[in-house]
This record gives structure tokens, C-alpha cells and sequence, in this order.
């Protein structure tokens, strides 16, 4: 399947969706659907509560792996949720895999206040300088080494102008975000140097199953562990900070990059709270 074939498999499966008939489309034998980490027969969960699609659409393919990706919006009942979306199709087209993560407010622990989604010329223009699969995929990598017992030091590289939107919110270069997170003000380098996440205990179960190399793009799944023992750390600048998580937490998160020239120009991601140290169901397949 081309690019195009696999845009029109996700039409397919998204119009399904909002229509809450899984059995329209076609499955393969023992297909693997999760949602919020957890597996799910087909037409479980969100497909039995969607009331409708948000016009929000980020989608990305990775061609030679039968699989494309979509970030997006759903409504159910009054609350409108974050949307990310992963699909594999086997030879013959019938769906293999669908993993789905449903960011819904009421069920996060930690809720980002006013999302907005909208389209972003980085995500769906080619890079200017295209990045081979190998080096995209250790930059994405080194980002979550950077954020892990975030130090001040830097496994990866990131464009001056580089943003991070998550969960609908843009958390760098957002002043109007920083009365809440202060380091929202600044850029994502800029935050990482100052070791501000020092309190991110572990990145783990990193997985990367989408890249999409014409776009630029890169898919990642994986869990940020909290112990929350850590009380106060110091900055690199040599200010003394709070952390802001104290009890044992974890993230799931879908995380998307874009690489332009070796650096993060954009990241998008979506996460959610889980139980501590939950594993993911896809690293037992």
C-alpha cells in the first residue's frame, strides 16, 4: 500500500468509528486493539461513546510497515478528548493493529487546562533536509534520554524555534501557559538545559513503530515514571525548585516528532495517567 491506499484505510476505519460500527470494516485474524493501554475486543470503548469527529486531522504513514498514524479529536457525551490513533494492516488490507489513546479530562490526574488543536505548517510539510529512518529514530530516542533525570545535559538536538503541544496546550515558548508551569515561557532546549525535569524518574517500554520519512515524522509510545519521592532539586542555573509530583505516578504517553536537518522542530503529544509502573500490553506480542 502507497501513502494514498493507507489515508483511505484510515478514512475508513475513522468513519467507522464515528459511526460506531467496527463490523463494517475488515479485521484480520486475532487483530490486537488497545485502548489506554489496555487490549480490547474490536468495537469496545470509544466505539460504543464516540458522538462525533473533531475536524482537528494530523495523519502520517509509514509506508514500507503498512501502518499510518492520526492525531485528532473526539466528543463524547459533553467532553471533547485528545485523540491518538496508530493502525497496521497486514498484505491484503485487513486491519492487524489499532492502538488508541482517548485523553479524557475527567479521568486524568494531572488535567491541562483549555486545550486547542489546531494545524501546524511544521507537521505536515516535508522536512528541507531529510534525516535517514536510523538517525530520525535515535534523535527521537535521545529526547527521552534528555528527559529522563532531566540533568541540564542533551542526547538529542532541537531546532532554536522548536515547540511541544501536548494535550492540546503548547508547553514551550507560551507565556500565557507559564502562570501555571513557569517553564512554559521558554524553549524546549532552554527547559532542558535548566534541568527542570529532573523529577521524570524513568522513560521506559520506548517503543517506535511509525516512521514516516518523507514527512519528517516519528512516532513513539512509552511510560514517564514518577516515584515521587523527590522533594526539591536545583536548577543548573542554581535555583532551588519544588517538584510538582509527589506520589508515585506514571504517564502513557503517544508522542510524535517532527526531524528536520538532525534536530525536534515540532513535538506532539498526547498522554494519559496510568497505575505506577502499569506495562504496556503491545511488549508481551
Amino acid at each position: 500500500m502507497d501513502r494514498a491506499a493507507l489515508y483511505t484505510k484510515l478514512d475508513t476505519y475513522l468513519a467507522a468509528l464515528a459511526a460506531r460500527d467496527h463490523a463494517r470494516l475488515d479485521w484480520a485474524a486475532g487483530a490486537l486493539t488497545s485502548e489506554n493501554n489496555v487490549m480490547l475486543d474490536p468495537g469496545d470503548g470509544l466505539w460504543g461513546t464516540i458522538d462525533l469527529l473533531g475536524t482537528y486531522d494530523l495523519r502520517f504513514a509509514d509506508v514500507a510497515a503498512r501502518q499510518v498514524g492520526f492525531f485528532g479529536v473526539v466528543h463524547e457525551h459533553k467532553d471533547e478528548s485528545a485523540l491518538s490513533l496508530r493502525l497496521q494492516f497486514d498484505a491484503a488490507g485487513a486491519i492487524m493493529e489499532a492502538e488508541t489513546i482517548v485523553v479524557r479530562q475527567q479521568d486524568s490526574g494531572i488535567k491541562f487546562l483549555n486545550p486547542r488543536y489546531w494545524d501546524k505548517a511544521e507537521m505536515n510539510e516535508p522536512p528541507a533536509v531529510r534525516n535517514t529512518r536510523a538517525e530520525m529514530l535515535a534523535l527521537a530516542d535521545g529526547y527521552f534520554s534528555t528527559l529522563q533525570q532531566n540533568d541540564g545535559t542533551l542526547h538529542t538536538a532541537f531546532h532554536p524555534q522548536a515547540n511541544r503541544v501536548e494535550n492540546g496546550v503548547q508547553t514551550t515558548h507560551n507565556p500565557e501557559f507559564a502562570y501555571i508551569v513557569p517553564v512554559a515561557a521558554l524553549g524546549c532546549e532552554e527547559q532542558f538545559r535548566m534541568g527542570n525535569y529532573r523529577y521524570d524518574d524513568r522513560l521506559r517500554g520506548r517503543r517506535f513503530p511509525l516512521v514516516d520519512e518523507e514527512r519528517g515524522l516519528v512516532l513513539a509510545f512509552g511510560f514517564i515514571d514518577h516515584c515521587g519521592r523527590l522533594q526539591e532539586y536545583q536548577l543548573t542555573d542554581g535555583r532551588t525548585v519544588q517538584s510538582p509530583v509527589r506520589y508515585p505516578h506514571s504517564f502513557y504517553l503517544a508522542e510524535l516528532f517532527k526531524i528536520d536537518d538532525g534536530m525536534i522542530r515540532q513535538i506532539e503529544a498526547n498522554f494519559i495517567t496510568v497505575p505506577y509502573h502499569m506495562k504496556s500490553p503491545w511488549d508481551e506480542q
